[in-house]
């Protein structure tokens, strides 16, 4: 069950957003509100979604409330509203653990975490998209990307990097997050994430913006798990803060828009249940983001990227 505190405190000063040197909660427009579409909201706990290139298909995991089953869920924009969620055709066995998607930037691939090779171990997976949106068949991602240790939230990156989070040993605290960068061959470079990102807690689950300068972390530093956001200051990085959601539950599955200045997660909402929730990281957010569901003419009347 993924399960945490934070670093810097943020204030609006003449509608710039500025930040103290010292711990605390980002300070935020409004407070995180609930997303979810109808279609896909269940009292299990959903959580990971994130957008084909088109904004057309949402992708996802659902969990009972005893968190022993993790599987994908896909859900296509038809007809102006989200389709009734399915498992999606290269499912594992029905017995197999699988989470954590994230579709490539072109579309081609799409990653996630499964332990149908290795029962209890999850790894990273992917499988290829051809331009008919069939899927082909599953493929384990060599080591050093995968360990004998659990791999969570994978994310690949425009550079053909990929940023995950693993449990093996080596790093500095008992989780923390990785690049793997790809040397050809099928050969990959795994290297940690630099302080203070990775810490003597637990990073796990990563969120990185297209241009490589916003970072959302969840973490467990504490009692549970949060979201901390950090911002790149030429080679280093530095914390901005706490995203303000609810500390009495954790939250996981961050997706940042594309601009970087809103932000997707889950957290309980209800009994047993885990919603998507969206909040707004910095003034000026694309209001079309995350996508709606629309007819194909209205949606290109808007435009814009999704993720």
């Amino acid at each position: 069950m993924r399960m945490c505190l934070l670093s810097s405190a943020c204030g609006i000063v003449l509608g710039l957003w500025c930040c103290d040197a010292w711990a605390g909660d980002l300070q935020v427009p409004a407070p995180p509100a609930r997303w979810t579409p109808q279609a896909l909201s269940t009292d299990q706990y959903e959580s990971s979604p994130v957008f084909s290139p088109d904004g057309r298909e949402l992708m996802f995991f659902r969990a009972p409330p005893a968190f022993d089953r993790y599987r994908l869920r896909m859900s296509r924009c038809e007809n102006g509203q989200w389709s009734e969620a399915r498992e999606p055709a290269f499912s594992g066995p029905d017995a197999a653990l699988e989470t954590d998607p994230a579709y490539s930037p072109d579309g081609g691939w799409l990653y996630y975490a499964s332990d149908r090779a290795n029962a209890g171990d999850l790894d990273i997976w992917r499988v290829a998209r051809g331009s008919d949106g069939q899927w082909g068949e599953p493929e384990r991602l060599p080591g050093p990307v995968n360990s004998p240790q659990t791999e969570l939230l994978p994310r690949p990156l425009a550079d053909g990097r990929l940023l995950f989070g693993s449990h093996r040993p080596g790093g500095v605290g008992g989780r923390d997050l990785y690049f793997a960068t790809p040397r050809g061959n099928g050969h990959w470079e795994v290297e940690p994430l630099p302080a203070p990102v990775n810490t003597a807690g637990d990073e796990y689950e990563a969120d990185l913006s297209r241009d490589g300068r916003v970072l959302v972390v969840v973490a467990h530093r504490g009692v549970r798990s949060h979201l901390y956001v950090y911002d790149l200051d030429a080679d280093d990085w530095h914390e901005r803060g706490r995203v303000p959601a609810r500390e009495d539950v954790f939250q996981v599955g961050p997706l940042l828009s594309p601009d970087a200045k809103r932000l997707l997660f889950a957290q309980a909402d209800g009994p047993a249940s885990g919603e998507f929730f969206l909040v707004e990281l910095a003034p000026g957010s694309d209001p079309a983001w995350p996508p709606a569901c629309a007819s194909p003419d209205e949606g290109a009347r808007h435009g814009g990227e999704s993720r």
